[in-house]
């Protein structure tokens, strides 16, 4: 059985089009596949959590719980994509502050596994204490199916999903390279697992009409509308992986008019419009044009929050036209020790309305597979890192 991790994956990717990159990458520790997952005891890993579905108001109660059975999906009677859209350039904060929270790429590889049954105590506080938390799960909630014509898959049991939500986190995102490895009963298992341990899952459905809908809560008075996409797909698997009428799939922002018509009929439907995102190229510390493309147009569609992973190290973050996004949050709960793939940290943005009015980055250290948070002059040197990472982005300090 092969051993891997997140940087020997990204080399292996990056040699096999262009030859070897000549870049130094950082110590790794290999794992092998699959390493089976044990969580604690629910009871007791939930008695220290302050869970945000319980601090909901009663009629987004009602409509958390209906949508964590799958999610939201708008219907035939939903506002046309026109109705709304872009940005005023008076916008002014609107209702309750509201505390959202990123981390980024989890999976349950090796070390990670091993974390996520351990209940992922040195994050808990990060994940829990935010009004909404989310994160992307790379990888098929499953244990069946045959794995895809590519190099790695990866997969792990639904209790994975219960240890996120048991540490703090309240939706998860499965638009990625990886979030169909174990074809399609692999996706119907991830959406069964998301409804029987009621997580709120966007980015992936039986068709394009569930997989591109937005997660839809209340918190405090805020209707917040949570989506996912990805930009990255392996080009042999495009078409197959891709959402359409009557097919199941993920959210391709590669259809990148499907994307902006949902985030456009979200900006209808919720105060605060959030869009997660997989894009960007393995260990690029920079954004694509692409991805700077997408950032304007999902901003020019209505969206009020851009973030993502899938580059295994930090991007920078910032304002587009009023607008936060950040390209890069790196692993998270993830496979990796040292180097830039083991950086990482947690986002945490207030917002009012569509404004944001507050942007926190609170830097960690992935070791064993899980995120521990820095302090002192260790953290500052890594928030400084992360705001000078803001230069080749295009975006600003403020709004």
């Amino acid at each position: 059985m092969p051993l891997v991790d997140a940087q020997s994956i990204a080399r292996r990717r990056l040699e096999s089009r262009s030859g070897p990159t000549g870049r130094p990458l950082p110590d790794v520790a290999p794992v092998r596949r699959h390493v089976p997952l044990v969580i604690r005891s629910s009871a007791g890993a939930r008695s220290g959590v302050r869970h945000r579905r319980r601090r909901l108001t009663a009629a987004g109660a009602v409509a958390a719980a209906a949508v964590s059975l799958v999610q939201f999906v708008p219907g035939p009677s939903a506002p046309p994509a026109e109705a709304e859209g872009g940005r005023s350039p008076d916008v002014t904060p609107v209702g309750a502050p509201v505390t959202i929270a990123f981390g980024g790429d989890v999976h349950a590889e090796g070390g990670a596994g091993q974390a996520l049954s351990a209940g992922l105590p040195s994050i808990r506080e990060a994940l829990s204490e935010p009004d909404l938390t989310v994160v992307n799960v790379e990888m098929a909630i499953t244990d069946r199916g045959s794995a895809a014509s590519k190099e790695y898959a990866f997969r792990a049991p639904a209790s994975a999903l219960v240890a996120l939500e048991d540490a703090g986190v309240d939706v998860v995102a499965l638009a990625n390279n990886h979030g169909l490895d174990y074809g399609v009963t692999g996706l119907r298992d991830s959406l069964a697992a998301a409804a029987s341990t009621r997580m709120p899952m966007v980015g992936i459905g039986v068709d394009e009409d569930q997989a591109y809908a937005p997660h839809l809560s209340t918190v405090r008075g805020q209707r917040i509308a949570v989506l996912g996409a990805t930009q990255v797909l392996d080009s042999n698997l495009e078409d197959a992986w891709t959402a359409r009428a009557g097919k199941p799939g993920l959210a391709s922002a590669k259809r990148e008019s499907r994307l902006l018509q949902e985030v456009a009929r979200a900006r209808v439907l919720a105060d605060t419009v959030v869009v997660y995102l997989h894009w960007g190229a393995e260990l690029e510390p920079c954004p694509l044009p692409r991805q700077q493309a997408l950032a304007r147009a999902l901003v020019e569609a209505g969206a009020d929050i851009i973030v993502g992973t899938h580059a295994h190290v930090p991007l920078g973050g910032g304002y587009l036209d009023g607008a936060y996004v950040d390209y890069g949050l790196g692993n998270f709960i993830f496979n990796t020790k040292g180097g830039e793939g083991a950086r990482t940290g947690v986002l945490t943005l207030t917002v009012q309305g569509r404004v944001v009015t507050d942007a926190q980055y609170a830097p960690a250290v992935i070791r064993d597979g899980a995120p521990y948070p820095l302090a002192g002059e260790r953290a500052e040197r890594a928030r400084a890192d992360k705001q000078q990472r803001r230069g080749c982005t295009g975006l600003a300090a403020s709004s």
